[in-house]
């Protein structure tokens, strides 16, 4: 696959059903554990809940994809994965799912964005401070495998 462009335009969209084979396929490459499976990302698509984002540019149909969950009876978001396929990487993917939840959040009337990383990311890390996202917390054993994890918030109403 020849390199995407540093100064693409990423394209953000709710995710359809059409795209859950690359759901799965992009969760299965990100993570090796506490993934989401093909039934949890089917019923997310259709969810009042939950809010599935995949990002395109370039004609490149699938970069990296965005989940965030609502509750009812709170005004705080969860972003609770985002992936970038690798060679998306570096070219603005995740900063433009980052946005797109963000809006998708204060559509939802949501004052909050909230998420967890893991402690050893340094990527995801850098891109979440760098967007404005404040360390509120840590804990411990978080993950499947044992890695802690940070905790993040940034307003966004």
């Amino acid at each position: 696959m020849t390199p995407m462009p540093a100064t693409a335009a990423v394209r953000v969209r709710r995710a359809e059903l059409s795209d859950l084979d690359d759901l799965v396929a992009l969760e299965e490459s990100s993570f090796a554990t506490d993934r989401l499976s093909r039934a949890q990302y089917r019923r997310h698509l259709d969810s009042e809940t939950a809010q599935v984002l995949v990002a395109s540019a370039n004609h490149r149909r699938f970069l990296g994809t965005a989940v965030v969950f609502f509750r009812k009876g709170t005004r705080v978001a969860r972003l609770y994965s985002i992936a970038t396929r690798a060679e998306a990487r570096g070219k603005g993917v995740g900063s433009a799912l980052l946005e797109a939840a963000e809006q998708t959040a204060r559509r939802r009337r949501c004052k909050v964005l909230r998420l967890e990383v893991r402690t050893d990311n340094e990527a995801a890390i850098s891109l979440y401070e760098r967007l404005g996202y404040e360390r509120i917390g840590r804990y411990k054993r978080y993950y499947g495998d044992g890695a802690d994890a940070w905790r993040y918030e940034k307003a966004v109403a």
